[in-house]
């Protein structure tokens, strides 16, 4: 039997002794967090910049980035919340120096959403169960702009709350909650008009 998940206390608790054991130069410490942090710093920049060559280098950056401000983690925000803010800004800046646009203009369209409302009434995460879907919904999701892709990753796959979602990207959790609806909603028609996804 699997054991419980951690309660977001516990979870701080075991981030602040993981950042003490870095910052105390214990054996093995930074090595640990790596361990625990890379797939969620792939995740991050893999959405953002879409190259897997890229994406390699810049995951090597971020790492070099938290081990030289560590220092700087207040403990405020989940650990994981901080090192996924490290690598949506190394990618961000990689994005802009190749002057490729995070959002794309009116891709949405500019009408408000009431501030509570992210889902469409779509299952988005019961359709990734099957195997098929999730190839054609990450298929789907690569036509999104990065900041969209970056989204709904932190939000879905990472499980990180609007608010660490907020603290990561730095926008207003109105226009992140904008975005997950627009792009659950475009999501679930590109699905209906590949495999027949119901709505």
């Amino acid at each position: 039997m699997p054991d419980p998940p951690l309660n977001p206390a516990e979870l701080h608790s075991d981030d602040q002794a993981l950042v003490r054991a870095v910052l105390d130069r214990v054996p093995g410490a930074f090595e640990r967090l790596v361990r625990q942090y890379q797939r969620l710093c792939w995740h991050v920049i893999d959405r953002m910049v879409r190259q897997p060559d890229d994406t390699q280098e810049l995951c090597q950056e971020v790492f070099l980035r938290v081990h030289q401000t560590l220092h700087q983690y207040r403990g405020d925000s989940l650990l994981k919340s901080w090192i996924a803010q490290v690598a949506y800004s190394v990618a961000k800046r990689h994005l802009e120096r190749k002057r490729i646009p995070i959002v794309e203009p009116d891709a949405f369209g500019a009408l408000p959403l009431p501030a509570e409302q992210v889902s469409d009434g779509h299952d988005l995460e019961a359709a990734t169960a099957d195997e098929e879907i999730a190839r054609h919904l990450h298929d789907a999701m690569d036509r999104l702009p990065p900041l969209q892709r970056t989204l709904l990753t932190l939000y879905h796959l990472e499980e990180l709350s609007i608010g660490e979602v907020a603290k990561v990207t730095g926008l207003p959790e109105g226009t992140i909650k904008s975005h997950l609806f627009r792009s659950r909603k475009l999501l679930r028609g590109i699905l209906e008009s590949r495999i027949g996804v119901p709505s």
